[in-house]
């Protein structure tokens, strides 16, 4: 799908481009480095959409006509969000902290032309199956769990041995909410 003007993925998740990819879209990939703090106080739930306007911003002033889509995606777990793990003890805590719960997975996407922005956030819950140390060690060891929030992706095996069910966008759990950033694109930005 072409839009009017140029479309920038904001983002160097290789899911988020591929998903995007899937959707028809002709775009391109740029980013930026970003830090990813955010305000103490900020809600849990609104720290994922926070942290996507904010990467936004960082693209707006070198846009020329162009539409720039970002995003980022966190986990919340127990009231605890879970980022990127920074090494493998982190990457066993979180899964370890997942194993036998419910958790949800919040994706937030800003869109903008320099102009105009829209923003937005999805939700999914998620039903992890009670983890043994052996099925996390093997994950870790042979999957790529230390560029995702939460330590995994659902299209990888994770998803296949360890997932019972989610409640919510499937799309959303791997890194995009297509089903929203297709919305607004061809509503707003066509």
């Amino acid at each position: 799908m072409k839009l009017s003007n140029k479309l920038i993925l904001g983002s160097q998740s290789p899911r988020r481009k591929e998903l995007l990819k899937q959707a028809g879209f002709e775009f391109e990939v740029r980013s930026i480095d970003f830090d990813e703090s955010f305000p103490e106080e900020l809600p849990s739930k609104d720290v994922a959409e926070y942290l996507a306007v904010e990467k936004n911003k960082a693209f707006r002033t070198s846009l020329k006509n162009e539409v720039v889509v970002t995003a980022d995606t966190i986990v919340i777990a127990n009231g605890n969000i879970l980022g990127k793990p920074v090494n493998e003890q982190d990457a066993i805590n979180m899964l370890s902290a997942l194993s036998g719960q419910i958790h949800e997975v919040v994706t937030g996407i800003c869109i903008s032309n320099g102009e105009k922005q829209r923003s937005s956030s999805v939700t999914t819950k998620v039903k992890v199956k009670p983890l043994s140390i052996k099925e996390i060690n093997h994950y870790i060891a042979n999957f790529e769990p230390f560029d995702k929030a939460g330590a995994y992706g659902i299209q990888e095996w994770f998803g296949l041995i360890a997932v019972e069910w989610i409640e919510g966008s499937y799309f959303n759990v791997v890194g995009l909410p297509v089903h929203k950033v297709y919305t607004i694109l061809t509503e707003e930005f066509g």
